[in-house]
């Protein structure tokens, strides 16, 4: 692979019509000149120009190289322009990874009124729960939920809200079965539940006070939206984040039980890759999310 550099030395001299001329145009000692150009000669294998202390003649095959390496350097300033053009103002594709509840109940309503905003960027939605490698898949902007702290990383994280647990369950469920007043009442409830295997809450108070209450299960699924329309059939009690049942509660279509209690949260969480992320168009995407989802909303509705 030839030197970038000594193409543009060597396209120097000939447009000068000397070494002399072109170190004067550059700003630089004339043997820098000669011995770039002499170097490239040299990587080549073929003379290019042929001089004496009194002429400069570009060679037949020097001439022909010429043609090619001037179009080279061309191209290679008007890629340069491209980058310099993108970090200058926010335009170009944004890449998002978000999981679905966060992308229904938050990204539909925001992403629009972004893409409107700056028409320029055009956005990119990938809706998955699964884990996503960010760097690998070339995504720029991630919000993940997570229950646990997320492990050190070289990504840019930002933390923008967090949800705590909520025990939900439908008005015609409680009417039926009975309206909890302690977690030990838990045990004799039907139990909406993620998963076989983990079937307990465990839950917290304000004072510190943490229980473990065990259901009966009744209906099983690892999706939130699931989970949701299953307590609102008053299949039983389930657990969800405060974002995701927050509207039910406040229009009375499912109620907080035990109220004083939580069952543990979701934290979602901005990443970034550090290098896309001093991208124009990155950052504003970023910028705008962190305006609109940064805490609040952590949900609080009362006991009705």
């Amino acid at each position: 692979m030839l030197n970038l550099n000594d193409l543009y030395f060597f396209v120097q001299a000939v447009d000068n019509q000397g070494f002399a001329a072109a170190a004067r145009q550059l700003g630089i000692p004339k043997s820098t000149v000669s011995k770039r150009v002499a170097e490239l000669e040299k990587s080549l294998g073929v003379r290019l120009i042929q001089r004496t202390s009194r002429t400069f003649t570009v060679t037949e095959t020097g001439q022909d190289f010429y043609r090619h390496a001037a179009a080279v350097l061309i191209e290679a300033e008007m890629a340069e322009a491209v980058v310099k053009n993108r970090l200058a103002e926010p335009r170009g594709t944004v890449r998002l990874c978000a999981s679905v509840p966060t992308a229904q109940l938050w990204l539909a309503t925001l992403l629009p009124k972004l893409a409107l905003t700056y028409p320029a960027i055009k956005l990119q939605l990938d809706v998955a729960d699964r884990f996503v490698d960010i760097v690998r898949e070339g995504v720029d902007i991630a919000l993940r939920d997570h229950f646990s702290p997320l492990p050190d990383s070289e990504l840019i994280q930002r933390r923008l809200s967090y949800q705590p647990g909520y025990l939900i369950a439908s008005p015609a469920y409680l009417s039926k079965h009975g309206t909890p007043t302690d977690p030990d009442e838990l045990s004799a409830h039907h139990g909406v539940l993620t998963s076989a295997t983990e079937t307990s809450w465990k839950l917290s108070n304000p004072q510190k006070h943490r229980v473990e209450a065990q259901p009966l299960p009744a209906f099983i699924a690892n999706e939130s939206m699931v989970l949701l329309e299953a307590a609102l059939a008053g299949l039983g009690i389930t657990c969800l984040p405060s974002k995701i049942c927050h509207s039910y509660l406040e229009c009375g279509a499912l109620v907080r039980v035990l109220p004083d209690w939580t069952a543990g949260g979701v934290t979602t969480t901005l990443l970034m890759p550090h290098r896309r992320g001093q991208l124009p168009a990155v950052r504003v995407v970023a910028d705008f999310l962190i305006a609109h989802l940064a805490s609040p909303p952590v949900h609080e509705t009362s006991a009705s």
